[in-house]
């Protein structure tokens, strides 16, 4: 499942996390939502800290230390909000071109 980016951007600042910590979460699949019940180190004096939790469950999965590539949170935002306006401009254009077509089909 696929969680919003919001969603991403408020787990990384409510529990204070790095870019490659929500990176490695995405990629488990965790979910932002349950995050408060992961961190709970501090009532809960047998669970480890939120980011070392997740680079433990990262290595026992992908049996590498971090992601090959870490990729900025605001920047992947930033990004697909300008893939998705230059898709949606695009489909704009076909349709435009295909009524452009129909009109001239029916004319002749």
């Amino acid at each position: 499942m696929s969680f919003k980016p919001e969603q991403w951007l408020e787990a990384k600042k409510r529990y204070r996390l790095s870019d490659k910590h929500i990176q490695m979460a995405r990629e488990l699949g965790l979910n932002p939502k349950k995050f408060g019940s992961l961190d709970n180190h501090h009532q809960e004096q047998w669970k480890v800290p939120l980011p070392q939790f997740i680079e433990d469950i990262y290595f026992k999965r992908f049996k590498k230390e971090s992601p090959d590539q870490i990729v900025n949170l605001e920047q992947k935002i930033r990004d697909d909000k300008l893939k998705a306006e230059k898709k949606k401009k695009e489909r704009k254009k076909q349709l435009a071109a295909k009524k452009a077509d129909l009109k001239k089909v029916q004319n002749n």
